[in-house]
């Protein structure tokens, strides 16, 4: 930096690492990584980048190693030890920098690909999980939902468990609609008292054939000894009313394994034919962002062991917003702005410390700086 104090250079290496701790997002980093050379070596050998995410969204530590997957061919070079180290670090910079981009897109869709088992369900497969993939209680001229079986206790509970759109997502709300069985006497709304949600993975991995996936389905026993639940939801109440209710969870959850179950608490509403308890469920939908094709895992086993993130970086452009959208979200105060801010404390410091003429200058123009390595 000329004329200035470059305190990567100057000041101790655990104090650096304070002064870019106080970063709260990794783009933030990258755009450190543009300042100077010394500045990108700096961020990038001391895995901050990794480090941040992962305070982030906690459950990103899980990952043991990282392999980038390019469709480019790119010819083998010999290289010394330090240089495959250099590589390795760069390599977990570029994917963690990619991940918390795609992490914080907040471009949310629906993310249940399919449905895999319910509980419990009255008449299959005229009252089966696969109708609440359907978005309309009606289809061709037929009623669409699911229904439990009835029960004479109101205080006995379901679960529908669904597979995710990819085996990593961010879930940020999801959506339940109760049925309301128009073709009853008073149009009865068969919800349940409340709904709980959780995210994990297979204990061992599910390839279905199609006929495999229809014979689990009508499988009338509970298969929730068949998951590994890594992340439990509040507990929300449902309303007793025919609409797709809302439930948003209080942080964006990172479902690392792609299953989804929902946990439908108590019953509300008897049948007028029996007087059991039953639950109906028109369409339930999980909003948030599938990360494939641009990320992947390899091994999930019941021990959370050697887990391998897999990174193809020429997909990830794949799953960020427009970017006209993009550029109107820029628009709010960054992260990085008010951290150069700050730093006009530190400089202060450095200043009166090393009795430097010239002001820190950071440079904040990162126009011509490409997101990716």
């Amino acid at each position: 930096m000329d004329g200035g104090v470059d305190f990567i250079q100057t000041l101790e290496h655990d104090m650096c690492i304070k002064i870019l701790g106080y970063l709260e997002d990794p783009s933030d980093l990258v755009r450190v990584c543009a300042v100077s050379s010394s500045w990108r070596h700096f961020v990038i050998s001391n895995g901050l980048c990794k480090e941040i995410c992962q305070r982030m969204f906690p459950e990103t530590s899980i990952f043991d190693h990282i392999v980038e997957i390019k469709n480019m061919f790119e010819p083998t070079v010999t290289k010394r030890d330090d240089s495959i180290e250099w590589a390795c670090h760069e390599r977990e910079h570029r994917a963690y920098a990619s991940l918390s981009r795609c992490l914080t897109s907040f471009t949310g869709k629906n993310c249940i690909l399919d449905a895999i088992c319910a509980s419990s369900t009255d008449n299959y497969p005229e009252e089966s999980i696969k109708n609440t993939l359907e978005p309309n209680d009606r289809v061709n001229q037929r009623a669409s939902y699911w229904s439990s079986k009835g029960q004479t206790d109101s205080a006995v509970s379901e679960t529908l468990i669904y597979e995710l759109a990819a085996k990593l997502c961010l879930i940020t709300e999801v959506q339940v609609h109760p049925f309301q069985a128009y073709f009853q006497f008073d149009f009865p709304i068969y919800s349940s008292k409340a709904v709980r949600f959780h995210v994990g993975y297979p204990k061992v991995p599910m390839e279905f054939e199609n006929d495999d996936r229809d014979h689990f389905l009508d499988v009338q026993e509970f298969s929730d000894d068949k998951f590994v639940w890594t992340h439990s939801s509040p507990e929300f109440p449902m309303a007793q009313e025919n609409q797709l209710q809302t439930f948003k969870l209080p942080e964006p959850v990172f479902a690392i394994g792609g299953i989804l179950k929902i946990e439908l608490l108590g019953r509300v509403q008897t049948q007028e034919s029996d007087g059991q308890y039953y639950i109906c469920i028109t369409n339930v939908q999980a909003i948030g962002i599938p990360l494939s094709p641009a990320f992947d895992i390899e091994v999930l086993d019941e021990h959370r062991r050697c887990t391998t993130l897999k990174y193809y970086p020429e997909s990830v452009n794949l799953l960020l917003p427009p970017k006209s959208l993009e550029s109107q979200s820029s628009c709010s105060p960054s992260r990085f702005h008010r951290f150069s801010a700050s730093l006009r404390t530190w400089e202060q410091m450095i200043l009166n410390t090393f009795r430097a003429a010239e002001p820190l200058i950071v440079h904040d123009d990162d126009s011509d700086y490409e997101y990716l390595d």
